[in-house]
């Protein structure tokens, strides 16, 4: 009497379980990826941003002088379109609060960049002179 043989393998249910497994797992890597990219773009945004926010208070300084008042203005950085908001305040004797905002002009947002310093006029370069100030980035 011959017996019967058995073949081994998987089932066609085991052979779709694991591939049901192996979907959801490459569909969460792939959302993860999509989240570390826009991650990476905003941080590239408020680095860019920073820098447009110390480039005007380098201006400012180079000027030599401290407009008391509120501007706004576009500081645009290659593709991103930015505006700055400027504030100039009395912080005391002789001394201004200098505030500069930084802002995506393509969508309403929170700031992108903020840096707070207090200057004196005397920090300010005056005919070739240096000078500095601290700064608070947030």
């Amino acid at each position: 009497m011959p017996r019967p043989h058995h073949q081994g393998g998987f089932t066609l249910i085991e052979v779709l379980v694991a591939l049901t497994i192996i979907a959801v797992a490459l569909s969460a890597a792939v959302r993860m990826a999509g989240v570390m990219t826009q991650s990476n773009g905003l941080l590239r945004d408020k680095s860019i941003a920073l820098l447009a926010a110390q480039s005007r208070l380098a201006e400012l300084r180079l000027e030599g002088r401290l407009p008391v008042g509120r501007k706004s203005f576009e500081c645009d950085q290659g593709r991103l379109m930015l505006r700055c908001d400027q504030m100039i305040g009395a912080f005391g004797a002789g001394l201004f609060k200098v505030d500069i905002l930084v802002l995506d002009r393509s969508r309403e947002a929170p700031p992108l960049a903020q840096l707070e310093t207090v200057l004196s006029p005397a920090q300010t370069v005056l005919k070739g002179g240096s000078a500095s100030a601290g700064t608070a980035q947030r």
